[in-house]
């Protein structure tokens, strides 16, 4: 008998190349190689050709116009592009910004790059399950805020901001509104219009697109939403992203945007399911098994989990070779230290250095995820075992128990329960 396959559950890292994508590439890099740019043949018009499909595909699956699309390399990019522009074009209004503390690392670093050249930034303390209110967002506004910037959808717990109601309350005060939805875009749906969001970050590499290309929804109707470019160059894309476009990964692009708007509405339920199947399987297996972020208003592939008595760090190095998580954003995975999202949400360091993120993805099955279970639970029971702490703890319920599978026995919402279950 051969040795199984690792198991890839996470997603919210990085997506395989979808092969429909892959094969729209291809071309791109050999036939039709020419520069976008370079209109005056047969090579850069196909590949300017090429773009305009793929800026067409970008706008229909967030209903926008086609001229709003702006190419970048990635969400990181665009969050940048739409914060530092934004607040540039305004310093004559003002040069206030509004966050969370739960942001990726590109908004929060971005934010504190202002901060060091004289701009005020308000770090917004979420909930519980890492949430902010429309009320909250409202209150920080002041006469000189130029900007506010949310997720649409943590990256390490899935957890959903309610963006059409914060970007009301924002518009309301005639302050712009970005929203990075890199974790969003092709999961849920996203409608730039219904949302009222002025400027949207999205990553073709969450979408099961290539790395290194992005977009940047810009509004232009009703009026345009000014940004300063970060670089200077040929004036590609409109002005705002100088650079020889990436043809191939801007291609590659588009066709994830295009299968997300096709297969999104049964992807996501199937997804989802999955998703369930993994944490209830954990639940009814190990004790202590604690969710992390909203138990409903999250992504429907993410499932955030702390285990007592099992630290992540060593439930990932026994799952190294058999299934793939992580214990927080990839792009600090380096850093040994708790998640900034888990802190910011008041959990304890000892619960946010239990916690592991899976997240599901399009070829998973059901078969991968029982294995999966069966190896969760072997590494976790291991490293408990050799835990004297929870020899100590035998005998005593743990928060988040089988009966109790999302660890919210004595959580801090009473009798009635959570927000959203049920």
């Amino acid at each position: 008998m051969g040795v199984s396959p690792p198991i890839y559950l996470d997603h919210n890292a990085t997506t395989p190349v979808d092969p429909r994508v892959l094969a729209a590439m291809l071309p791109w890099f050999t036939t039709h190689f020419g520069n976008a740019s370079s209109r005056s043949h047969s090579f850069g018009a196909a590949a300017a050709e090429a773009v305009a499909q793929a800026r067409a595909q970008v706008a229909r699956l967030i209903g926008a116009a086609e001229r709003e699309i702006v190419f970048t390399s990635g969400a990181t990019e665009s969050d940048n592009l739409a914060i530092r522009g934004a607040v540039e074009a305004l310093r004559d209004k003002g040069n206030h910004v509004v966050t969370c503390l739960t942001e990726h690392k590109a908004v929060l670093d971005t934010c504190r790059r202002l901060e060091r050249g004289g701009a005020a930034v308000t770090y917004l303390q979420p909930d519980v399950f890492g949430r902010v209110s429309p009320v909250q967002v409202a209150e920080a506004i002041t006469d000189r805020t130029v900007l506010v910037t949310l997720m649409a959808a943590n990256n390490e717990t899935g957890t959903l901001h309610s963006i059409r109601e914060i970007a009301k309350a924002v518009k309301a005060r005639g302050v712009l509104f970005h929203t990075d939805a890199a974790q969003a875009v092709g999961r849920i749906p996203i409608d730039v219009d219904a949302l009222g969001v002025d400027l949207v970050s999205l990553s073709a590499h969450k979408l099961y697109g290539p790395k290194g290309v992005g977009a940047l929804y810009v509004r232009r109707r009703p009026g345009r939403v000014r940004l300063v470019p970060l670089m200077d160059g040929g004036g590609h894309e409109q002005g705002l992203r100088s650079g020889t476009l990436n043809v191939p990964g801007i291609v590659g692009l588009g066709m994830a945007c295009e299968v997300a708007l096709h297969e999104m509405e049964t992807e996501g339920p199937r997804v989802a399911a999955l998703r369930d199947r993994l944490h209830r399987g954990l639940a009814a297996r190990l004790d202590g098994v604690t969710l992390n972020g909203h138990p409903s208003e999250r992504l429907p592939n993410t499932v955030n989990l702390a285990f007592a008595y099992a630290d992540s760090e060593g439930v990932l190095a026994r799952l190294h070779d058999h299934v793939a998580a992580s214990s927080g954003a990839a792009c600090t995975s380096a850093v040994l230290e708790p998640s900034h999202v888990l802190r910011a949400m008041g959990m304890r360091d000892d619960e946010a250095l239990s916690s592991v993120r899976f997240s599901v993805g399009r070829f998973n099955t059901e078969e991968a995820i029982d294995r999966a279970i069966e190896q969760v639970v072997a590494a976790v029971t291991a490293l408990r075992e050799s835990n004297p702490l929870y020899a100590l703890a035998a005998g005593r319920p743990l928060r988040g128990n089988a009966s109790d599978p999302a660890g919210q026995g004595d959580c801090c919402c009473g009798p009635e329960g959570c927000p959203g279950e049920g």
